[in-house]
């Protein structure tokens, strides 16, 4: 799962970026409110975590573009302005949740799952699709009770794929989905099909065949 975390004071992101890349969470920072705005146009993700004080602008605004957008991402505010009209305002806005500062990271990773899990899934800790189960928050795959040993990349593709299940998915929002903004850097999306490739192959041995087909020119499908 991808991550935006927009906060101004450095040091505070950084605990939050170590902390959420031990969750397994893919995290992109954002230090100010023009770097902010410019990610949010070019990217996806999963979730945003949301400074409301920002230099060169306010976070409100952020929102309201988020929201302008369309933009399915999870918002949760994460702010030392605490007040209960900073919060209505926020949540009045579009905000999922509101954090305020300080708090503890456990806390905040919880948040963080509880909205992924209700906006992409279900409100249960398991996902079920074509006789695979996925435990959510164990992050573990099972098909027929019989455990898939997924490496990370694995299992976060076959939860996007799942995500987006009878979509057609463009092997360039695969590669932003595994790599962050990284993925403009790279000469090819060639990764891609190699870790789809891997995650097929052990799917079809734990007897799940033809699941994940593959769309000529434009693709991926998980097909349910």
């Amino acid at each position: 799962m991808k991550l935006l975390i927009i906060e101004d004071e450095h040091e505070l992101s950084k605990s939050i970026v170590t902390y959420l890349s031990s969750e397994k969470y893919l995290c992109e920072q954002a230090f100010t409110f023009s770097e902010a705005m410019e990610k949010i146009e070019l990217y996806d993700y999963d979730c945003i975590l949301l400074d409301l004080m920002l230099p060169g602008g306010n976070g409100l605004d952020i929102l309201r573009e988020i929201k302008r957008q369309n933009n399915p991402a999870g918002v949760i505010i994460v702010s030392a302005k605490d007040s209960l009209e900073d919060k209505v305002n926020g949540l009045r806005t579009g905000a999922d949740d509101y954090l305020p500062k300080p708090f503890h990271l456990p806390e905040l990773s919880m948040r963080i799952y509880a909205l992924i899990r209700r906006k992409q899934f279900t409100s249960a800790n398991t996902l079920e699709s074509n006789g695979i189960r996925i435990d959510l928050l164990g992050q573990s795959v099972s098909i027929n009770a019989t455990p898939v040993a997924l490496t990370h990349t694995e299992y976060e593709l076959l939860l996007f794929l799942i995500g987006n299940k009878n979509k057609v998915v463009s092997k360039s929002a695969l590669a932003e989905h595994l790599s962050g903004d990284m993925a403009d850097m790279l000469d090819s999306h060639d990764f891609v099909y190699a870790h789809i490739k891997n995650l097929k192959a052990k799917l079809t041995e734990a007897g799940c065949r033809n699941c994940i087909k593959n769309v000529y020119g434009a693709g991926y499908k998980w097909i349910e």
